[in-house]
Protein backbone atom coordinates (compact mmCIF):
# COMPACT_ATOMS: atom_id res chain seq x y z
CA UNK A 1 0.00 0.00 0.00
CA UNK A 2 2.82 2.82 1.05
CA UNK A 3 4.39 1.67 -2.51
CA UNK A 4 0.95 2.02 -3.92
CA UNK A 5 0.81 5.28 -2.42
CA UNK A 6 3.94 6.42 -3.39
CA UNK A 7 3.48 5.73 -6.88
CA UNK A 8 0.31 7.58 -6.93
CA UNK A 9 1.75 10.40 -5.14
CA UNK A 10 4.68 10.71 -8.42
CA UNK A 11 1.89 10.28 -10.76
CA UNK A 12 0.13 13.16 -9.43
CA UNK A 13 3.03 15.35 -9.26
CA UNK A 14 3.75 14.58 -12.45
CA UNK A 15 0.64 15.44 -14.08
CA UNK A 16 0.56 18.67 -12.43
CA UNK A 17 4.05 19.33 -13.95
CA UNK A 18 3.18 18.76 -17.26
CA UNK A 19 -0.04 21.12 -17.16
CA UNK A 20 2.10 23.81 -15.43
CA UNK A 21 4.30 23.19 -18.11
CA UNK A 22 2.30 22.88 -20.91
CA UNK A 23 0.56 26.15 -19.69
CA UNK A 24 3.80 27.78 -19.59
CA UNK A 25 4.83 26.76 -22.77
CA UNK A 26 1.00 27.86 -24.39
CA UNK A 27 1.45 30.98 -23.17
CA UNK A 28 5.30 31.34 -24.09
CA UNK A 29 4.03 30.56 -28.04
CA UNK A 30 1.20 32.97 -27.62
CA UNK A 31 3.32 35.78 -26.66
CA UNK A 32 6.04 34.89 -28.83
CA UNK A 33 4.06 35.12 -31.87
CA UNK A 34 2.72 38.70 -30.76
CA UNK A 35 6.26 39.74 -30.36
CA UNK A 36 7.04 38.61 -33.83
CA UNK A 37 4.21 40.04 -35.43
CA UNK A 38 4.15 43.74 -34.02
CA UNK A 39 8.17 43.99 -34.62
CA UNK A 40 7.99 42.87 -37.83
CA UNK A 41 4.96 45.13 -38.80
CA UNK A 42 6.14 47.69 -36.63
CA UNK A 43 6.81 50.44 -39.30
CA UNK A 44 3.03 49.86 -40.58
CA UNK A 45 3.70 50.27 -44.55
CA UNK A 46 6.21 48.89 -46.27
CA UNK A 47 8.46 51.54 -47.67
CA UNK A 48 11.60 51.53 -49.07
CA UNK A 49 10.65 48.77 -51.91
CA UNK A 50 13.91 48.48 -54.41
CA UNK A 51 12.40 49.02 -58.07
CA UNK A 52 14.87 48.89 -60.95
CA UNK A 53 15.62 51.34 -63.46
CA UNK A 54 16.40 51.01 -66.63
CA UNK A 55 16.98 54.38 -68.30
CA UNK A 56 17.36 53.99 -71.76
CA UNK A 57 16.88 57.76 -72.57
CA UNK A 58 19.60 59.33 -70.37
CA UNK A 59 17.70 62.61 -70.41
CA UNK A 60 17.36 65.14 -68.38
CA UNK A 61 13.28 64.17 -67.96
CA UNK A 62 14.28 60.74 -67.27
CA UNK A 63 16.83 61.25 -64.72
CA UNK A 64 14.13 63.75 -63.22
CA UNK A 65 11.54 60.67 -63.39
CA UNK A 66 14.45 58.39 -61.50
CA UNK A 67 15.17 61.04 -58.35
CA UNK A 68 11.53 61.71 -57.93
CA UNK A 69 10.88 58.15 -57.61
CA UNK A 70 13.47 57.57 -55.32
CA UNK A 71 12.28 60.12 -53.12
CA UNK A 72 8.94 58.78 -52.56
CA UNK A 73 8.15 56.98 -49.11
CA UNK A 74 7.28 53.36 -50.93
CA UNK A 75 9.81 52.98 -53.43
CA UNK A 76 13.94 52.62 -54.00
CA UNK A 77 15.22 53.69 -57.71
CA UNK A 78 18.25 51.10 -57.79
CA UNK A 79 20.02 51.49 -61.42
CA UNK A 80 20.58 48.80 -64.28
CA UNK A 81 22.15 48.96 -67.30
CA UNK A 82 20.45 46.40 -69.10
CA UNK A 83 17.08 45.01 -68.89
CA UNK A 84 18.29 41.60 -68.93
CA UNK A 85 20.42 42.01 -65.21
CA UNK A 86 17.29 43.76 -64.11
CA UNK A 87 15.18 40.66 -64.95
CA UNK A 88 17.39 38.71 -63.07
CA UNK A 89 17.62 40.48 -60.09
CA UNK A 90 13.75 40.13 -59.85
CA UNK A 91 13.14 36.77 -60.44
CA UNK A 92 15.87 36.00 -57.83
CA UNK A 93 13.60 38.65 -55.71
CA UNK A 94 15.79 41.39 -55.04
CA UNK A 95 14.08 43.80 -56.47
CA UNK A 96 9.68 44.10 -56.95
CA UNK A 97 9.44 45.84 -59.98
CA UNK A 98 11.17 47.26 -63.36
CA UNK A 99 10.66 50.12 -64.88
CA UNK A 100 11.82 50.49 -68.61
CA UNK A 101 12.43 54.09 -69.71
CA UNK A 102 12.67 53.68 -73.73
CA UNK A 103 15.05 55.95 -75.84
CA UNK A 104 13.74 58.73 -77.20
CA UNK A 105 11.54 59.99 -74.67
CA UNK A 106 12.19 62.93 -73.90
CA UNK A 107 12.22 63.99 -77.77
CA UNK A 108 9.35 61.91 -78.00
CA UNK A 109 7.57 64.07 -75.70
CA UNK A 110 8.83 67.55 -77.22
CA UNK A 111 7.17 66.58 -80.63
CA UNK A 112 4.14 65.74 -78.88
CA UNK A 113 4.34 62.04 -79.75
CA UNK A 114 3.16 59.30 -76.88
CA UNK A 115 6.13 57.44 -75.20
CA UNK A 116 5.16 54.26 -73.62
CA UNK A 117 7.21 53.40 -70.31
CA UNK A 118 7.05 49.71 -69.42
CA UNK A 119 6.75 47.87 -66.47
CA UNK A 120 8.01 44.47 -64.74
CA UNK A 121 5.82 43.92 -61.36
CA UNK A 122 6.95 40.41 -59.33
CA UNK A 123 2.91 39.16 -58.92
CA UNK A 124 4.46 36.52 -56.49
CA UNK A 125 5.07 38.88 -53.62
CA UNK A 126 1.61 40.39 -53.48
CA UNK A 127 2.09 43.81 -51.10
CA UNK A 128 5.68 44.49 -52.47
CA UNK A 129 4.12 43.69 -55.91
CA UNK A 130 0.68 45.60 -55.82
CA UNK A 131 2.83 48.88 -54.10
CA UNK A 132 5.78 49.22 -56.12
CA UNK A 133 3.05 49.19 -59.46
CA UNK A 134 1.03 51.86 -57.11
CA UNK A 135 4.85 54.19 -56.59
CA UNK A 136 5.22 53.76 -60.08
CA UNK A 137 1.71 54.59 -61.64
CA UNK A 138 1.89 57.74 -59.32
CA UNK A 139 4.95 58.61 -61.02
CA UNK A 140 3.91 58.58 -64.60
CA UNK A 141 0.64 60.64 -63.59
CA UNK A 142 2.79 63.05 -62.37
CA UNK A 143 5.53 63.22 -64.86
CA UNK A 144 2.50 63.27 -67.52
CA UNK A 145 0.69 66.15 -65.57
CA UNK A 146 3.79 68.29 -65.12
CA UNK A 147 4.82 67.99 -69.22
CA UNK A 148 1.21 69.24 -69.53
CA UNK A 149 1.71 71.97 -67.05
CA UNK A 150 4.61 73.44 -69.12
CA UNK A 151 3.02 72.97 -72.18
CA UNK A 152 0.12 74.91 -70.96
CA UNK A 153 1.94 77.50 -69.06
CA UNK A 154 4.03 77.84 -72.65
CA UNK A 155 0.40 78.82 -73.62
CA UNK A 156 -0.24 81.76 -71.18
CA UNK A 157 -2.57 79.77 -68.87
CA UNK A 158 -2.28 80.32 -65.13
CA UNK A 159 -1.82 77.99 -62.20
CA UNK A 160 -5.56 77.49 -61.38
CA UNK A 161 -6.17 77.05 -64.84
CA UNK A 162 -3.80 74.38 -65.59
CA UNK A 163 -4.82 72.65 -62.52
CA UNK A 164 -8.60 72.64 -63.40
CA UNK A 165 -7.59 71.20 -67.30
CA UNK A 166 -5.14 68.73 -66.11
CA UNK A 167 -7.19 67.87 -63.33
CA UNK A 168 -10.88 68.85 -63.73
CA UNK A 169 -12.11 66.42 -60.83
CA UNK A 170 -10.18 66.08 -57.34
CA UNK A 171 -10.37 63.30 -55.18
CA UNK A 172 -10.62 63.76 -51.52
CA UNK A 173 -9.99 60.38 -49.96
CA UNK A 174 -11.37 59.85 -46.53
CA UNK A 175 -9.97 56.63 -44.46
CA UNK A 176 -12.68 55.49 -41.67
CA UNK A 177 -10.21 53.20 -38.86
CA UNK A 178 -6.80 52.95 -40.07
CA UNK A 179 -6.29 56.48 -41.20
CA UNK A 180 -2.46 56.08 -41.75
CA UNK A 181 -2.76 52.36 -43.70
CA UNK A 182 -1.22 50.63 -40.77
CA UNK A 183 -0.59 46.86 -41.55
CA UNK A 184 -0.06 46.28 -38.36
CA UNK A 185 -3.49 47.18 -37.08
CA UNK A 186 -4.91 45.40 -39.43
CA UNK A 187 -2.68 42.18 -39.91
CA UNK A 188 -1.36 41.61 -36.09
CA UNK A 189 -5.18 41.93 -34.69
CA UNK A 190 -6.44 39.14 -36.43
CA UNK A 191 -3.19 37.22 -37.13
CA UNK A 192 -3.19 36.88 -33.16
CA UNK A 193 -6.80 36.00 -33.15
CA UNK A 194 -6.26 32.86 -35.37
CA UNK A 195 -3.43 31.18 -33.93
CA UNK A 196 -5.05 31.56 -30.68
CA UNK A 197 -8.26 30.18 -32.26
CA UNK A 198 -5.65 27.39 -33.98
CA UNK A 199 -4.29 26.58 -30.62
CA UNK A 200 -7.51 26.09 -28.45
CA UNK A 201 -9.51 23.62 -31.48
CA UNK A 202 -5.52 21.69 -32.00
CA UNK A 203 -5.13 21.68 -27.53
CA UNK A 204 -8.53 20.84 -26.75
CA UNK A 205 -8.62 17.88 -29.60
CA UNK A 206 -5.83 16.68 -27.78
CA UNK A 207 -6.72 16.95 -24.10
CA UNK A 208 -9.81 14.92 -25.18
CA UNK A 209 -8.47 12.23 -27.68
CA UNK A 210 -5.71 11.92 -25.48
CA UNK A 211 -8.10 10.24 -23.34
CA UNK A 212 -8.98 7.32 -25.62
CA UNK A 213 -5.02 6.99 -27.27
CA UNK A 214 -3.89 6.21 -23.87
CA UNK A 215 -7.30 4.36 -23.05
CA UNK A 216 -8.21 6.30 -19.89
CA UNK A 217 -11.90 7.43 -21.13
CA UNK A 218 -13.10 4.79 -18.99
CA UNK A 219 -11.43 5.85 -15.81
CA UNK A 220 -12.46 9.78 -16.64
CA UNK A 221 -16.05 8.65 -16.71
CA UNK A 222 -15.91 6.73 -13.47
CA UNK A 223 -14.18 10.13 -11.70
CA UNK A 224 -16.86 12.06 -13.43
CA UNK A 225 -20.21 10.27 -12.12
CA UNK A 226 -20.70 8.15 -14.75
CA UNK A 227 -21.55 11.64 -16.60
CA UNK A 228 -20.16 12.64 -20.16
CA UNK A 229 -21.36 16.36 -19.06
CA UNK A 230 -19.55 16.38 -16.34
CA UNK A 231 -16.75 15.16 -17.88
CA UNK A 232 -16.50 17.69 -20.76
CA UNK A 233 -17.47 20.72 -18.02
CA UNK A 234 -14.10 19.38 -15.95
CA UNK A 235 -11.47 19.83 -19.22
CA UNK A 236 -13.80 22.35 -20.59
CA UNK A 237 -13.55 25.07 -17.35
CA UNK A 238 -9.95 24.53 -17.12
CA UNK A 239 -9.28 25.25 -20.36
CA UNK A 240 -11.80 28.08 -21.09
CA UNK A 241 -9.84 29.76 -18.05
CA UNK A 242 -6.59 29.54 -19.88
CA UNK A 243 -7.22 30.43 -22.96
CA UNK A 244 -9.39 33.13 -21.46
CA UNK A 245 -6.22 34.69 -19.51
CA UNK A 246 -3.95 34.11 -22.40
CA UNK A 247 -7.10 36.28 -24.90
CA UNK A 248 -7.24 38.79 -22.00
CA UNK A 249 -3.29 39.19 -22.06
CA UNK A 250 -3.37 39.83 -25.65
CA UNK A 251 -6.14 42.31 -26.09
CA UNK A 252 -4.22 44.21 -22.91
CA UNK A 253 -1.32 43.84 -25.27
CA UNK A 254 -2.83 45.54 -28.05
CA UNK A 255 -5.09 47.81 -26.95
CA UNK A 256 -3.79 49.25 -23.84
CA UNK A 257 0.13 48.98 -24.18
CA UNK A 258 0.03 49.02 -27.80
CA UNK A 259 -2.65 51.79 -28.50
CA UNK A 260 -4.39 50.15 -31.15
CA UNK A 261 -6.44 52.51 -32.41
CA UNK A 262 -10.41 50.91 -31.38
CA UNK A 263 -13.49 52.65 -31.88
CA UNK A 264 -15.57 50.25 -29.70
CA UNK A 265 -14.82 49.49 -26.09
CA UNK A 266 -12.72 47.08 -25.03
CA UNK A 267 -15.06 45.36 -22.60
CA UNK A 268 -16.74 44.25 -26.03
CA UNK A 269 -13.03 42.61 -27.75
CA UNK A 270 -13.03 40.86 -24.29
CA UNK A 271 -16.70 39.45 -25.15
CA UNK A 272 -15.51 38.74 -28.58
CA UNK A 273 -12.22 36.62 -27.24
CA UNK A 274 -14.43 34.50 -24.57
CA UNK A 275 -16.81 34.09 -27.83
CA UNK A 276 -14.67 32.65 -29.97
CA UNK A 277 -12.85 30.44 -27.48
CA UNK A 278 -16.11 28.63 -26.43
CA UNK A 279 -16.87 28.43 -30.20
CA UNK A 280 -13.35 26.97 -31.10
CA UNK A 281 -14.06 24.93 -28.03
CA UNK A 282 -17.67 23.63 -29.66
CA UNK A 283 -15.78 22.78 -32.78
CA UNK A 284 -12.79 20.69 -31.16
CA UNK A 285 -15.86 18.47 -29.53
CA UNK A 286 -17.48 18.01 -32.69
CA UNK A 287 -14.15 17.14 -34.63
CA UNK A 288 -13.14 14.57 -31.74
CA UNK A 289 -16.47 13.09 -31.49
CA UNK A 290 -16.79 12.23 -35.48
CA UNK A 291 -13.39 11.53 -35.64
CA UNK A 292 -12.26 9.51 -32.56
CA UNK A 293 -8.75 9.11 -33.89
CA UNK A 294 -6.49 11.85 -32.16
CA UNK A 295 -4.31 11.99 -35.43
CA UNK A 296 -6.84 12.19 -37.81
CA UNK A 297 -8.94 14.59 -35.45
CA UNK A 298 -5.67 16.96 -35.31
CA UNK A 299 -5.28 17.31 -39.56
CA UNK A 300 -8.78 18.39 -39.35
CA UNK A 301 -8.89 20.52 -36.70
CA UNK A 302 -5.66 22.66 -38.14
CA UNK A 303 -7.39 22.21 -41.61
CA UNK A 304 -10.31 23.41 -40.18
CA UNK A 305 -8.80 26.77 -38.59
CA UNK A 306 -6.50 27.61 -41.72
CA UNK A 307 -10.04 27.21 -43.61
CA UNK A 308 -12.00 29.30 -40.55
CA UNK A 309 -9.34 32.22 -41.48
CA UNK A 310 -9.64 32.24 -44.85
CA UNK A 311 -13.11 31.95 -45.45
CA UNK A 312 -14.26 34.68 -43.17
CA UNK A 313 -13.02 37.51 -45.33
CA UNK A 314 -9.60 38.28 -43.75
CA UNK A 315 -7.71 37.03 -46.93
CA UNK A 316 -10.74 37.53 -49.47
CA UNK A 317 -13.84 39.63 -49.47
CA UNK A 318 -16.90 38.13 -48.53
CA UNK A 319 -18.48 40.07 -50.90
CA UNK A 320 -16.32 38.27 -53.97
CA UNK A 321 -17.01 34.63 -52.28
CA UNK A 322 -19.24 32.29 -54.18
CA UNK A 323 -22.84 32.59 -53.03
CA UNK A 324 -22.66 28.95 -51.07
CA UNK A 325 -19.79 30.34 -48.88
CA UNK A 326 -20.71 34.00 -48.58
CA UNK A 327 -23.94 33.34 -47.36
CA UNK A 328 -23.54 30.12 -45.09
CA UNK A 329 -27.02 29.57 -43.42
CA UNK A 330 -25.42 27.98 -39.99
CA UNK A 331 -23.13 31.15 -39.90
CA UNK A 332 -26.26 33.35 -40.25
CA UNK A 333 -28.07 31.36 -37.63
CA UNK A 334 -25.29 30.41 -35.43
CA UNK A 335 -22.33 32.60 -35.50
CA UNK A 336 -21.38 31.72 -31.60
CA UNK A 337 -20.29 28.21 -33.58
CA UNK A 338 -18.19 29.45 -35.92
CA UNK A 339 -14.50 30.93 -35.15
CA UNK A 340 -14.12 32.67 -38.28
CA UNK A 341 -17.08 35.24 -37.65
CA UNK A 342 -14.51 36.75 -35.03
CA UNK A 343 -12.64 37.85 -37.79
CA UNK A 344 -15.20 40.06 -39.39
CA UNK A 345 -17.08 40.97 -36.05
CA UNK A 346 -13.39 42.16 -34.69
CA UNK A 347 -12.82 44.07 -37.79
CA UNK A 348 -16.71 45.93 -37.97
CA UNK A 349 -15.86 46.87 -33.94
CA UNK A 350 -12.72 47.89 -34.68
CA UNK A 351 -13.17 50.34 -37.53
CA UNK A 352 -17.06 50.86 -37.63
CA UNK A 353 -17.54 51.14 -33.57
CA UNK A 354 -20.41 48.00 -34.12
CA UNK A 355 -22.77 47.37 -31.37
CA UNK A 356 -23.18 43.57 -30.37
CA UNK A 357 -26.65 43.28 -31.88
CA UNK A 358 -24.97 44.42 -35.51
CA UNK A 359 -22.31 41.99 -35.16
CA UNK A 360 -24.32 39.09 -33.76
CA UNK A 361 -28.23 39.17 -34.72
CA UNK A 362 -28.88 37.58 -31.53
CA UNK A 363 -30.86 38.88 -28.38
CA UNK A 364 -28.68 40.39 -25.72
CA UNK A 365 -27.13 38.39 -23.36
CA UNK A 366 -26.34 39.34 -19.84
CA UNK A 367 -24.32 42.17 -19.28
CA UNK A 368 -23.85 42.75 -23.09
CA UNK A 369 -26.57 45.02 -23.31
CA UNK A 370 -25.88 47.33 -20.53
CA UNK A 371 -22.02 47.72 -22.54
CA UNK A 372 -23.54 48.65 -26.27
CA UNK A 373 -24.61 52.15 -24.22
CA UNK A 374 -21.02 52.61 -23.72
CA UNK A 375 -19.97 52.00 -27.46
CA UNK A 376 -18.60 54.91 -29.19
CA UNK A 377 -20.18 55.21 -32.87
CA UNK A 378 -18.23 57.05 -35.41
CA UNK A 379 -20.46 59.89 -37.26
CA UNK A 380 -19.74 59.76 -40.49
CA UNK A 381 -20.24 62.20 -43.08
Amino acid sequence: FAFFSFGTSVLLALLVFLFFFLLFFLLFLVLFCALFFLTFLKDGLPHDIPIGIVDEDCSTTSRSFCQQLDATQLGKAVSYDSFAAAREDMISGKISAVCVIPEGMNENIQAFRQPKITFYVNGLYFVSGALAWKDLLQMVYLTNGAVQREMFRAKGYNDDQIMGLIRPVDIDTHQIGNVTTNYNYYLTCILLSGILEMIVILVFIYSLGAELKFSTSRHLLETSGDSIVTALAGKFLVWTTIFSLIGFVLIMLLYHWMHFPINGTVFNMYINMFLMILASEAVAIFIIEMLPIPRLALSVGALYSVLALSLSGFTLPIEAMPPYFSGLPLEALLPFLCPGSDIRSRIRRLVEGSDMDAVFPLPAIGGIEEAQECIYLPELP
